[in-house]
């Protein structure tokens, strides 16, 4: 429903028009009136910053945790708030995209920066608005599209055999628009393992399509689709000593889906949408060419919403009831274990949401409450409740109670591997609740917010390792992990020439020692993290560039036995790109990565790219 409310905005007179967040309510919202902690990246950004994949723009927002398993294109996971990488709800021109072949994670490694217009990314849970996997927040890709016609294509190479190409464009007219993207990119890469080995580097093909015609002015028909393609090498783990090595290993992920909708009645009176989608991923698993195991996956969710906006006195309020449901089937097969790990799974879920929305001069409230029955295990009930209050002289405060939950992954009920991992069907769902509270100021060009948060995880689930048997299962964890933390963010944007955005933040993740006395802090989680972003236009010179600080972290050496936990050092990572129009739609530009050449990890043991120089070029207008 993320996208279908939504009147178009000519791309001409966005900067003029106020910025309208979809995922923080099931209706939209102006981000002025919004009592959550969102941050948008608009198309202006994502296009002068030159990043090839979404996670690189997701770094640079407060709270987010991005790790990439070694070089660009290798597994990359988002922990938002100090929330497991499967806690961030991920959907794609409104469709639900985390990988139910893929323990329910958002593949973004396989995020194509050149088909994505718009990331919009709500912290905190949101499970009383979008359901399950929505504790950590919800990152929402493509919430607009340009209508304005045009076109662009693109071209780029440099270091590490990086090559870039893509191609977009937008058609409309009065009743109906067709927009779409496609981008593909490849790099070498280096050795992710000890440097002297194998090249482990990548292959992304990424498209998007979406169209809507208006019949009349109150109903609207629409249809959009993507489909992302990745094959990516990495080092794994020798099958024969089972150490860590410079191995052969490479997986091929595919991630597809399309959606039709039809919207009817007035915006801010009474309306609704129908909607149904289907998505199907498949992840097939290599070593040197050899095919190990594979997963498959596919999700159909049919979707009902309705709203009425109506007004008592001076009190405007929306009135929102959803009803969703939806079929999961998951396939796992193997090569190594003769077919003794094949799993052939299914589940259904259905959902009613109910949200309301008052607002009246100063204040804006809102109340969400979600029920969620799934056929597999125990159903949950979801609240939210927030409220913003307008203080006066660009000064406003906002707080917010929320609640979170993630099912149990196919994986954590049923997965198999002989001599290894039994799956555990007894699993419920993960729970969390919290609230936050904020300080913001708006006035002009210049935007500031503080936002402290606490939030309690509870049922986590974990593995857990039998020393009798040697082998691991899963269970929901008796204790709580914490997480709380505080978030600066400051911007500021006068005119086209310069947008100056910066924020810090600072987390506290914890999870409950083994021996059930403390609590011991998460891996792979930095205390301190931070990110200053900057773009503009002055006369033919288009420019981008960021830096984002990532503190020091724990992680776990997996390499001896028992495992020991490490320190990852914390590092500075730097991108700009320029461009200089050298004729009427002729871009000729320049990017750098890792400006500083920082020697980093995100995951231990295994080494990213260093320094990075591109060049390219860009034909049409965006």
């Amino acid at each position: 429903m993320l996208t279908l409310l939504l009147a178009p905005v000519a791309a001409a007179a966005a900067a003029a028009e106020p910025e309208i967040i979809v995922t923080a309510s099931r209706f939209p919202e102006t981000e002025a009136e919004s009592a959550a902690s969102v941050t948008v990246i608009d198309d202006d950004t994502i296009d002068r910053l030159g990043e090839p994949l979404v996670p690189a723009l997701v770094r640079l927002t407060p709270s987010a945790a991005v790790e990439t398993g070694g070089p660009a294109g290798t597994l990359a996971q988002v922990r938002i708030r100090g929330a497991e990488a499967n806690h961030t709800l991920l959907f794609i021109d409104g469709i639900r995209a985390n990988d139910p072949a893929a323990g329910d994670i958002p593949r973004f490694e396989l995020l194509n920066a050149d088909i994505v217009s718009r990331v919009e990314i709500v912290r905190g849970p949101q499970s009383a608005l979008w359901g399950s996997d929505a504790i950590g927040g919800v990152v929402a890709v493509n919430g607009v599209d340009a209508t304005a016609p045009g076109y662009a294509t693109s071209a780029e190479a440099g270091s590490f055999g990086f090559r870039r190409a893509a191609a977009s464009g937008t058609v409309a007219t009065r009743d109906a628009n067709l927009s779409g993207a496609i981008g593909w990119q490849r790099a070498r890469g280096i050795d992710s393992f000890d440097g002297t080995g194998d090249r482990d580097g990548y292959r992304n093909l990424s498209g998007r399509l979406r169209g809507t015609f208006a019949v009349g002015d109150r109903i609207e028909i629409g249809a959009a689709g993507f489909a992302l393609a990745g094959r990516s090498e990495f080092d794994g783990y020798d099958p024969v000593t089972f150490l860590r090595g410079d191995t052969l290993d490479s997986t091929r992920n595919r991630l597809a889906a399309g959606r039709v909708w039809i919207t009817a009645g007035d915006a801010e009176g009474l309306g609704g949408t129908l909607a149904t989608s289907l998505l199907h991923s498949s992840n097939r698993n290599f070593l040197d060419d050899a095919e190990i195991n594979r997963t498959s996956g596919k999700r159909w969710t049919a979707e009902a919403q309705a709203h009425y906006g109506f007004s008592t006195g001076t009190v405007r309020h929306m009135a929102v009831i959803a009803l969703d449901h939806d079929r999961e089937r998951f396939r796992a097969s193997d090569s190594v274990y003769f077919g003794a790990t094949d799993q052939r799974r299914s589940r259904t879920h259905g959902s009613i949401t109910a949200e309301w929305r008052a607002e009246v001069s100063p204040v804006v409230a809102d109340i969400a409450v979600r029920h969620d029955r799934f056929s597999a295990f125990k159903d949950a009930t979801t609240v939210r409740a927030s409220a913003l209050v307008q203080l006066g002289r660009g000064i406003s405060v906002s707080g917010a109670y929320a609640e979170g939950i993630a099912q149990p992954t196919f994986f954590d009920l049923y997965g198999f591997f002989p001599g290894n991992f039994v799956g555990n069907p007894s699993l419920k769902p993960e729970s969390s609740r919290g609230f936050e509270l904020s300080l913001r100021y708006r006035n002009g060009p210049i935007q500031a917010a503080l936002t402290g948060y606490r939030q309690r995880l509870s049922d986590e689930i974990v593995d857990v390792f039998d020393s009798a048997t040697f082998t691991s299962s899963t269970e929901n964890r008796a204790d709580v992990s914490r997480r709380s933390g505080l978030e600066a963010e400051a911007s500021w944007s006068a005119d086209e020439r310069l947008r100056l955005t910066a924020n810090y933040s600072y987390l506290r993740a914890t999870q409950p020692a083994e021996s059930l006395v403390g609590q011991l802090r998460e891996v792979r989680r930095p205390k301190h993290s931070a990110a200053i972003a900057a773009d503009g236009v002055i006369g033919r010179i288009t420019y981008g560039g960021s830096i984002a600080y990532v503190g020091r972290r724990g992680d776990t050496n997996f390499d001896v036995f028992p495992a020991q936990p490490v320190k990852l050092g914390a590092y500075w990572l730097a991108g700009a790109r320029i461009a200089y129009r050298v004729a009427p739609a002729i871009d000729l530009f320049a990017r750098a990565s890792n400006l500083f050449d920082e020697r980093y990890q995100d995951v231990f043991g295994y080494r990213t790219e260093g320094r990075g120089l591109f060049v390219g070029v860009e034909l049409g207008k965006k």
